[in-house]
């Protein structure tokens, strides 16, 4: 894993990226930077395990469906928050920012009508291309978050860790976003990347 080639090639696609070695600074920095606004978060292990939320309402208007209910209604206003944070299940050293999601609210929030998406994760999710960041996403992370839901699928309940390509009801990779460069529709794309195993 290259890291510094990872926040080369980010930054040449067009991402702000901020670099630290600790979820603690990480924190740090994006409580600092988000003031009076309105705040949307996508299902994220890796934001959970930060602890940033109860730090955020302090002075916004945070939305995150894993705190509030009714859920749908929560996922509806983070759409159209101003700012929106998700983390990424791989990122490629090449640039590329990879999510899969089963209801489509995180990929769908994070690719338009916000003033700046914020991606936030560990660099255990960095893979060393492209074709290695897409299989990290189909083999370890959907399988780790269908097994966190319980979910009745093949890889929550097989021995093995991967993706079976199921056509499970409960399946949770019903789709995949690939950020190539920065969306034009959003004025500024930040990745923060901590030096840390967080999230899936």
């Amino acid at each position: 894993m290259d890291i510094q080639k990872t926040i080369q090639n980010l930054q040449k696609h067009g991402f702000t990226v901020s670099y630290f070695k600790t979820g603690a600074e990480a924190a740090s920095h994006l409580v600092s930077q988000l003031h009076g606004k309105t705040i949307g978060i996508g299902g994220s292990v890796t934001i959970d395990q930060l602890g940033v939320y109860d730090q955020l309402t302090k002075e916004n208007t945070v939305f995150w469906h894993w705190k509030q209910q009714p859920a749908k209604e929560v996922r509806a206003s983070s759409l159209s928050a101003q700012v929106y944070l998700t983390s990424a299940n791989a990122i490629a050293q090449s640039g590329e920012i990879i999510n899969i999601d089963g209801s489509g609210n995180r990929i769908s929030a994070s690719l338009y009508n916000h003033e700046k998406v914020i991606f936030i994760v560990g660099t255990n999710k960095i893979a060393d291309d492209y074709d290695s960041a897409m299989w990290r996403a189909r083999n370890i992370a959907a399988p780790l978050n269908a097994r966190r839901l319980h979910r009745k699928t093949p890889c929550a309940m097989g021995k093995e860790l991967k993706c079976y390509d199921c056509d499970s009801p409960e399946r949770i990779c019903n789709g995949v976003s690939v950020l190539l460069r920065k969306m034009g529709g959003i004025p500024e794309m930040e990745v923060i990347l901590i030096d840390e195993d967080l999230g899936y």
